[in-house]
């Protein structure tokens, strides 16, 4: 029973963390869907990122997709590219392997990388639970400052009927100088299929 209820603790643990509105965010480095290896360091020009956990086949992911890429459009000429991870296990969800997003990235003609978390370590590290979830980072000289999380915007279903778009009003408010309020919301989608968790 003690056992037990270690692994349990460790496994509520493992899962529990993740970042904070304030919190240093760390780099990392991913396979894109070009086959190279790819880490936020990679874009020295840029002021911040926007870092959206997503994938192929979540319907919640699919209806996002354009409107990640006209954010990516927007902003990565203001300082803000997006980068875009699939963290979701293969052997649960067959249609979000590797070579499934390479696919992907082409049909919808992506226009920032579309990266591979093969190990899960970086959606545990962030703390990411659905799809699409988004973190805007901001540089602050050498460290990279989590400025919102949550949800791009109210209304996945309807992109005309959205009354408010979270992520662009926190990148402006970011841009001009200013906190985004608000600075976190809750993420709508489908949870991430994790091979330890086996959601």
């Amino acid at each position: 029973m003690f056992l037990l209820s270690v692994s349990l603790l460790v496994s509520v643990t493992l899962f529990a963390q993740g970042y904070k509105i304030g919190d240093k965010a760390s780099d990392f480095k991913l396979k894109n869907v070009d086959g190279k290896m790819v880490s936020l360091k990679d874009f020295p020009n840029a002021k911040g990122y926007v870092v959206v956990f997503t994938c192929n086949n979540c319907p919640y992911a699919i209806a996002y997709q354009d409107r990640i890429i006209k954010l990516d459009q927007k902003y990565k000429g203001l300082g803000y590219p997006v980068v875009a991870i699939n963290s979701n296990d293969p052997s649960i969800s067959p249609d979000d392997s590797y070579d499934k997003m390479v696919v992907r990235a082409k049909e919808k003609s992506y226009t920032f990388p579309y990266l591979f978390d093969e190990t899960q370590d970086v959606y545990r590290m962030y703390g990411a639970q659905r799809t699409p979830h988004t973190y805007l980072l901001q540089k602050q000289g050498n460290d990279l400052v989590v400025k919102y999380i949550g949800a791009i915007d109210d209304n996945y279903q309807n992109e005309a009927e959205i009354q408010q778009a979270y992520l662009s009003g926190a990148l402006d408010a970011v841009i001009a100088g200013k906190t985004p309020e608000p600075s976190f919301t809750k993420a709508i989608g489908c949870g991430i299929k994790d091979k330890q968790k086996r959601t």
